[in-house]
């Protein structure tokens, strides 16, 4: 796996992956949101992820796109990455039977991303505010975390105050927390 250990330190350095990587950079850069990333070959599952894990030092957080059954509701859930996923112990707490995971074509809508490039700055790109971001509770003990920047060519690594404070905030967004099992 190719990993540029350079580390990028602004918007301009990655302008060439994507025009969402610059977007989502230039957004952190100008609300001095502090964060290191840098450019790596394609990975879009936690697996492909590790040792991208390692050169950044930071976890990368599984960031799953789910709708209800009649596709009118929409959520992004952000979770520790090798935490296991079953919906039914979500569904109870949002009070959404039979989730599922969203089809490419409602992602690509709603937040102009792909499959595996799906993250929390993706919400920057849902402006009809359709996706609910919903995020376990374990990821506030992680001190920092990493995502793609709506490319899963690159990965920034941030503090998770930050995340969960500061860029929620500047985005306009809420999160709805979650307590899901290990088991």
């Amino acid at each position: 796996m190719f990993i540029d250990d350079t580390f990028f330190i602004n918007a301009d350095q990655c302008a060439e992956r994507d025009e969402r990587v610059r977007e989502v950079l230039s957004f952190l850069d100008g609300e001095g949101i502090p964060y290191r990333g840098l450019c790596h070959d394609e990975a879009a599952t936690i697996e492909l992820c590790e040792g991208i894990e390692t050169a950044l030092g930071a976890e990368i957080v599984k960031n799953l796109f789910l709708a209800n059954q009649q596709k009118t509701a929409f959520y992004l859930l952000i979770m520790p990455g090798r935490k296991p996923f079953k919906t039914k112990y979500l569904s109870k707490q949002i009070g959404s039977a039979r989730l599922s995971f969203g089809d490419p074509e409602n992602m690509r809508r709603l937040l102009n991303v792909t499959p595996g490039s799906a993250s929390i700055f993706s919400l920057l790109f849902d402006t009809g505010r359709q996706v609910r971001l919903l995020i376990d509770r374990e990821i506030k003990e992680l001190p920092e975390i990493g995502f793609h920047p709506c490319k899963n060519t690159a990965t920034v690594r941030l503090k998770t105050e930050d995340v969960l404070i500061r860029f929620l905030k500047a985005a306009g967004r809420d999160a709805t927390f979650v307590d899901l099992p290990r088991e």
